[in-house]
């Protein structure tokens, strides 16, 4: 059964659009229908090129066979998202003499799409990404709205640009080849738009859940558009996150803080992924929003249950340090004049930035687990 490529619009001043649907990877006319230039640079890892790099490029030149195509491939996986393979990034760009309107088309997950944005955003001071993200994780959360970045060892994306892409296309049929965890992780980011703005898709998600674990094609597009949708109304309101759009980081500040204490999963290694520590992390919001009393301890307890039927971890890894977690949290980008400003929530569907949070109050949740 085929189902017909679903559209989300995302508004603001750098207005563009979001295809979903399965095989896009192959439609050449929607890949080449955003390049404006005919320079371009494939960014992709070594896990996912192999599967569809072949396509994309095929497809490109049956479309345009006048372009010029580079590629730049990176290690698989959160470490090789860095200052080093960013310079990769440039130096491709540079040997492929890329003008002014070159196009970088981000394939993979998210590591590559915040990588290839960054590189994107500085080669001669900005030019066109188009994401072609592969992960669930991606599709719903890092290749829309423009933030790119790499992570330095103080912490995860410190180092980066707010570059909008000029697309986003969404293949459903690259989840097929997704491992089940990272399925799953992918989902964490999904239930975060239920917990900080919309209880109905919770429940949805409550309902849909063995759907979506199997992979089901209708099930995860539904998700992936209900997700976007979310997102683009939020990120063409606040662009460059001055307000509302810090509401998309629920979690993100402890999981961040886990993904910086653990050293970015080298591989070989237990540490969580992204979306397994914004998983943790949300679960801590939720349990600190109940010890500040803005929110009963039985919305925490609902959360934690959900994402446990997901098959997602619920608690801090074994082996962290609470004080060095909670430092790693002082240098998150949303803080303002040194004090922890956090996500926290009312209840499903009712989150809110909270400033100057009690740093006592923080560091017993960690404590706590």
């Amino acid at each position: 059964m085929s189902h017909a490529p679903r559209t989300v619009a995302v508004g603001g001043d750098c207005p563009y659009l979001i295809h979903i649907g399965p095989g896009l990877l192959g439609v050449g006319d929607l890949l080449a229908g955003a390049i404006r230039g005919r320079h371009v640079l494939l960014v992709s890892d070594d896990t996912v090129a192999p599967l569809y790099l072949a396509r994309v490029r095929a497809a490109l030149l049956q479309a345009r066979p006048d372009l010029a195509i580079g590629q730049y491939l990176i290690p698989a996986g959160e470490a090789s998202k860095t200052l080093h393979h960013f310079g990769g990034a440039i130096d491709a760009l540079a040997t492929l003499g890329a003008t002014r309107d070159a196009c970088v088309l981000a394939l993979g997950g998210g590591v590559v799409g915040d990588l290839a944005g960054f590189a994107a955003a500085c080669w001669m001071r900005g030019v066109d990404c188009v994401q072609l993200p592969t992960t669930l994780l991606s599709m719903v959360d890092s290749s829309v709205g423009g933030k790119t970045a790499v992570d330095i060892a103080q912490g995860k994306n410190l180092v980066g640009a707010f570059h909008p892409p000029r697309a986003v296309i969404a293949d459903t049929a690259a989840l097929r080849t997704l491992p089940a965890r990272e399925l799953r992780a992918g989902l964490a980011e999904v239930i975060k738009y239920g917990c900080i703005r919309d209880p109905l898709f919770f429940q949805w998600l409550q309902a849909e859940r063995d759907a979506l674990l199997a992979g089901d094609d209708a099930a995860l597009a539904q998700a992936i558009a209900r997700s976007c949708e979310h997102k683009a109304e939020i990120v063409a309101r606040d662009p460059l996150e001055k307000g509302e759009r810090a509401l998309l980081n629920l979690g993100h500040t402890f999981g961040h803080a886990i993904e910086t204490a653990q050293g970015y999963g080298a591989p070989g290694n237990d540490n969580l992924n992204h979306g397994e520590a914004v998983a943790v992390g949300m679960v801590l919001a939720a349990r600190l929003s109940a010890a500040l009393g803005m929110a009963g301890a039985d919305a925490a307890d609902g959360l934690r249950d959900l994402l446990r039927a997901y098959g997602l971890p619920v608690a801090i890894p074994a082996g962290l340090d609470p004080g060095a977690l909670l430092a790693h949290m002082r240098l998150d980008k949303k803080n303002i004049a040194g004090r922890l400003r956090l996500v926290l929530w009312r209840g499903i569907g009712r989150a809110e930035v909270v400033p100057d949070v009690d740093e006592a109050a923080v560091l017993a949740v960690l404590r706590a687990g």
